[in-house]
Order: C-alpha cells, then structure tokens, then sequence
C-alpha cells in the first residue's frame, strides 16, 4: 500500500510565514511527526475557516493533503487557543520565546513525543498567571534534556571530580559546571594560546546550583515549590541563556523583545 494521500495530526503551531497574498506557510511541532511545514491556503482571507486554528501559540486538529513539495491543510479545529496567554503582553512574550526555542532547536521530522508534551505543558502553565518565570527555566532545562544536552551539573566536567558546595563556574563550550581549580587553570590555559578565543565562565552561586539540580530532577510540581528571590533567578537565568546562546551560536528575537516587555513592566511599576 502507498502512502495515505491525507491524513491528521494534533499540533502546537510555532509561527507562520505569507505566502502570496491570501496564503500562509504555517510552521506546527507534532507529537507524530515531530516539526513540519504546511499550506494553510486562504488563511489570510477574513472569513477564512482556518484563521485563528493556525495563529502561532494554538494547539489545533489539522486535516491534511499531501503536496508536491509542502502538505495542505484543508481543514482545522483548535484544541486549545490559551486565550490568557494571548491576551497578557508578558505571558504572550514567554509563550513566543518557548516556541522560537522549539523552532530554533529542532529540525524537520523527528518524532519526539516527551519534546511536544513538554511544549503543551509548558503552554497551560503560561495559560495561568503565576510562576512564569519558574515555567521558563524548567522548560529551557528540560528542553536541553530531551535534545541530548542536558547540562552537567554534578560533576567537574574538566576532571570529573563530584563538585564541593562551594563557589564554581559555568562553561557554556563545556556544558556543565568546573571546578574552582580547573576553572583556574582554564583561565591561565588561555592566557599562555593566544590562538584560542578567551571564554568567560560564569560564576555559579551554592544555592544557583542546588536549585538547578532540582529543577532538572524533579517534576513541576515540584518545581514550583521552591522559593527563588530577584537575584538568584538572575543568576540561573543566566547562566542557561548564556549555554543557549552558545548552543544556537545566536540569541533569540523573541529573547530580546521578552527582556523588553520586563523592563517596560518594570518601569510602570516603579
């Protein structure tokens, strides 16, 4: 038997690109297929059927075709259209980062089931209006994980040495955590080669990496639990969108427009 000539798939939409003048090119990250690419035709139509079932940040049914280079959707349902997260500046800012992250990091194809769960969770907790922040960086954590470079943080990934709870160093090129001595002497090691590019390490607080361990072991509920003031959700911030940046070789639009929509909440509340 051939190939089905259509078929469905539930999908979280990651963006959608113009295509013509009444056409979209519609971006969706399935648990059956993993990322694909799609012909959402007369989406930009006003009375298009498919309208808002295929807007980024919607977890729709779609019904579709097969195409001679992109599928066709011919038809859609939404699922979930997390409306609070669409109608609030900063969840909507987070929510736009979490699917560029998805965007950026997987390539076409590729089923990865707990990769799409992780979205759709990550989503629904958006969808309601505390722990954001918390939500984020359990979503970067686990989305390093399921693409296999889930961070080491037990262990001196220069002399695998379990690491003291002391003061130590993140290294983005490495991927985990060094020791203060190696961090040392990876400092002097530049110093003596010109040739190669300097890395600055970024120092990692006791209570930084504890609450990192955590999140990367323990579940959400879990998770939210823990209590993290101003300044260490700094650091740990940091320190995972340095490792990103480093992955990705880029920094994220949406990053960039997120870290604007905080300072100009900031500022109103000030």
């Amino acid at each position: 038997m051939g190939t089905p000539r259509s078929y469905q798939a539930q999908g979280i939409v990651l963006r959608q690109t113009k295509l013509g003048e009444f056409d979209k090119i519609i971006t969706i990250y399935t648990p059956e297929f993993g990322k694909l690419q799609a012909v959402a035709k007369g989406a930009c139509r006003p009375k298009s059927k498919l309208g808002g079932n295929v807007e980024p940040l919607t977890h729709s049914l779609l019904y579709m075709a097969r195409g001679r280079n992109l599928d066709i959707i011919t038809q859609s349902q939404t699922i979930d259209g997390f409306l609070a997260l669409k109608s609030d500046l900063w969840r909507m800012a987070c929510g736009l980062y979490v699917v560029e992250l998805i965007d950026s990091f997987t390539a076409e194809g590729g089923e990865n089931c707990r990769l799409f769960d992780l979205l759709l969770d990550t989503l629904a907790r958006l969808n309601e209006p505390d722990n954001n922040e918390i939500a984020l960086r359990y979503f970067e954590l686990h989305l390093l994980h399921h693409l296999g470079y889930r961070p080491q943080l037990r262990r001196c990934v220069a002399c695998d040495s379990l690491l003291e709870p002391v003061a130590n160093f993140f290294s983005p090129s490495r991927g985990g955590v060094l020791c203060p001595r190696c961090s040392s002497d990876q400092n002097q090691g530049y110093q003596q080669i010109e040739a190669i590019p300097y890395e600055p390490l970024l120092p990692l607080s006791v209570e930084a990496l504890k609450v990192l361990r955590l999140w990367q072991s323990s579940d959400y509920a879990t998770a939210r639990r823990v209590r993290v003031n101003t300044e260490l959700s700094w650091e740990i911030e940091r320190v995972l969108h340095e490792y990103i940046t480093y992955i990705l070789q880029r920094e994220l639009k949406s990053l960039t427009w997120l870290k604007e929509v905080r300072g100009q909440i900031a500022a109103t509340q000030d």
